[in-house]
């Protein structure tokens, strides 16, 4: 008590961004619902669902609950157990993280490789951690949230370009000039669009200006390239053309974490200075088990990168026959836009309701006006 009245203190929670409350009341919040099992043929059995047809999954090849893939996984909790000794700088290191790394840096064809605890983190650590005041990033407007944090917790100056507009991008290098490093950051596939980003000119353009290129490939690998190698197999490109590639273990890969693949320098650089490397856990065993089987399996099986590839040119033909607005996407990610966030949670509920397992991606994720199956 101080003086008469006690201080009221200000409630904990800010203002939500969107109303949780009443879609939950109208019987259309359809976010955190559990599986329960995995069923075969692109099946889940969902909790107060039952059996779903999944289509929100991120899981290109459809790799989980891979036989080589398991396998892998209970031979390093067999070999290693559930943990480890603690992060990876000091005593968390395993010779299976090495022999993932390696694996990586082989499949992205790069001198070598570092494996963080997520993809988010992944693009937290690095960006952050490479910036410098007076340096400059670059970003696609549509980028991931994981992309712009990592360039807001940067010390350097923060610009933007229009989505895919290589025109702009070229303006944002000329107007960067020569003072301090540049860094031009890109998705190669758009999360919520499904496009792919202009590599060939933005690899021409940040070496007539001098800058460096990050591609973030969490929705390319497993899925762009004829053996499912990311984007550079794409374009017909040489492994050398991206400088920090980037990439997640949890989409095509079914397992967690992230990874950068570069050289060596870049890499060494990194696992001393990446400050969500030097103070996390390392990946436990099982994770780097299954993701390092998962290389070999997408490599050893090369139909299923057609199959995804194909089903794509099918699902997204006739949705468009049928009169839906997918955008302008070109891979696996494939959005069917409602316009208003009711219409469109009462679109996905319909398809719930059926036994279609899709989710409505509203703003602020999306810009208003544009949400989306």
């Amino acid at each position: 008590m101080i003086g008469e009245k006690a201080l009221k203190k200000s409630g904990l929670l800010p203002e939500t961004l969107w109303d949780i409350e009443h879609y939950k009341e109208v019987g259309l919040y359809f976010y955190l619902e559990a599986t329960q099992d995995i069923l075969p043929n692109g099946r889940v059995n969902v909790e107060n669902h039952g059996e779903m047809i999944m289509l929100g999954s991120y899981s290109y090849l459809g790799l989980i609950g891979h036989p080589e893939i398991n396998a892998a996984a209970k031979a390093a909790v067999d070999h290693y157990g559930t943990g480890t000794h603690g992060v990876r700088l000091l005593a968390g290191s395993l010779k299976l993280h090495n022999e993932l790394e390696e694996r990586i840096a082989k499949f992205k064809q790069t001198e070598a490789a570092i494996t963080f605890s997520s993809g988010y983190v992944t693009n937290l650590a690095t960006i952050s951690s490479l910036l410098r005041k007076g340096d400059t990033v670059i970003c696609d407007k549509l980028n991931h949230a994981s992309i712009v944090d990592g360039c807001l917790l940067a010390m350097a100056k923060f610009v933007r370009f229009r989505h895919n507009d290589m025109d702009h991008l070229e303006k944002r290098l000329q107007e960067a000039g020569d003072n301090g490093r540049k860094l031009v950051i890109a998705d190669s596939v758009f999360s919520m669009d499904g496009d792919i980003i202009n590599l060939p000119e933005m690899v021409r353009l940040c070496r007539k200006y001098d800058a460096y290129l990050m591609i973030d490939e969490a929705h390319s690998i497993g899925v762009l390239g004829e053996g499912g190698h990311g984007i550079e197999e794409h374009f017909d490109m040489p492994p050398d053309s991206i400088d920090i590639k980037m990439g997640t273990l949890s989409k095509a890969i079914p397992s967690a974490g992230g990874y950068v693949a570069g050289n060596k320098e870049l890499i060494q650089f990194l696992k001393h200075e990446a400050r969500a490397f030097i103070f996390s856990a390392a990946i436990p065993p099982a994770s780097a088990g299954a993701a390092k089987a998962a290389f070999d399996v997408i490599e050893a099986e090369p139909w299923r990168v057609k199959k995804l590839q194909e089903n794509y040119a099918h699902f997204a033909g006739r949705l468009r026959e049928a009169g839906f607005d997918l955008l302008y996407t070109e891979t696996a990610i494939v959005p069917v836009v409602g316009v208003t966030t009711e219409r469109t949670a009462t679109l996905a509920k319909y398809c719930q309701d059926r036994g279609i397992f899709v989710q409505a991606i509203v703003s602020p994720v999306v810009p208003e006006g544009q949400a989306r199956l």
